[in-house]
């Protein structure tokens, strides 16, 4: 998971999209920030091919929660039907 506190070999800036769409993943993110699992690198998980699939499928879900969120607002906003 990604944060910005974290030096994950790139710079801040490259940081930001990937945790905003982690976040869109809501309380398991904070949960996971809070506990502090997920956000180290671990040279042995990252090895495994399905670490990498698991980051991938956590970035997708936010981002669909985003998408969900904003078309819940078109719909309450009147336009969409």
């Amino acid at each position: 998971m990604f944060d910005l506190s974290t030096g994950q070999g790139s710079s801040t800036l490259l940081q930001v999209p990937p945790m905003i769409a982690n976040l869109g993943t809501g309380i398991l993110y904070i949960v996971s920030w809070l506990l502090g699992k997920g956000f180290a690198d671990d040279p042995v998980r990252a090895a495994l091919a399905t670490y990498e699939y698991g980051n991938t499928f956590l970035l997708i879900a936010g981002l669909l929660n985003y998408l969900t969120m904003l078309d819940a607002f078109d719909v309450a906003a009147g336009r969409k039907p």
